[in-house]
């Protein structure tokens, strides 16, 4: 039995929940069961960050890249997104948690999108933690876009190129409001930030695990919160101590 008592619960946990398709093919299973069994890992550890007071928690689980897999995986894949935003409806409203999405959202199908919006809309006044899917999304897309908007303001003559600083490119990022993550989880053991969260993640504590996601557990994370508790966090000063 794992406890967390008197270890400070990092505000914002962000994922990276890699190892799916991995661990479908160790089981003898086709590549999407592994998407499948990962989805059910969502619910489970989306409810302990819940449970434990996290403020927000984001998943990565739809890259930009991810377009260029097999196109029955990705029909599949927005399947699953799309019974996923219907089905947990009652365990976000329950829980009382405010769901939201970053990246490109434009690009996704039409159905998935209409019912991404509303089930943001229906619990966009709760006031528990912060569920958000990363989808269609990559950190240097973000970043592009945020650019961008600020070139077109230049071009209108609404600020000079010399008033850019983080602070302008910030309000352009896909969630302005979102405090930067204090703690990465990566699963599957690979040693890669995989494009996700670039700008954001700059002092980000890092935690990876062989670990793959249908397998990862509310012990894992535990492990993964206990662990960011024993860090020094200096934010590039020196600990006087």
């Amino acid at each position: 039995m794992t406890t967390l008592a008197g270890l400070k619960t990092p505000s914002h946990i962000a994922i990276i929940m890699d190892g799916n398709g991995r661990w479908a093919r160790q089981q003898g299973l086709r590549r999407i069961l592994g998407h499948e069994s990962g989805a059910k890992t969502v619910r489970e550890v989306s409810r302990e960050c819940s449970r434990l007071g996290v403020g927000r928690l984001t998943l990565y689980a739809f890259s930009a890249e991810n377009w260029k897999r097999p196109a029955v995986e990705v029909q599949f894949l927005m399947k699953l997104l799309s019974d996923y935003l219907v089905n947990e409806r009652p365990e976000i409203m329950d829980n009382g948690i405010r769901f939201t999405a970053i990246g490109r959202l434009e690009e996704l199908p039409g159905e998935v999108r209409e019912k991404l919006d509303e089930t943001i809309r229906m619990s966009s006044r709760n006031t528990g933690m912060v569920l958000s899917l990363a989808l269609a999304y990559g950190g240097r897309n973000e970043i592009v876009d945020a650019v961008r908007r600020l070139a077109q303001e230049v071009k209108e003559g609404k600020r000079t190129p010399e008033s850019i600083d983080e602070g302008a490119i910030s309000k352009y990022l896909y969630d302005p409001a979102a405090p930067d993550p204090d703690l990465l989880i990566r699963t599957g053991g690979d040693l890669r930030v995989s494009n996700f969260l670039l700008w954001q993640i700059s002092y980000t504590e890092l935690w990876v695990t062989p670990v793959k996601w249908p397998d990862f557990s509310k012990d894992h994370l535990h492990e993964a919160i206990r662990e960011f508790s024993q860090r020094d966090r200096r934010f590039g000063n020196i600990n006087d101590e």
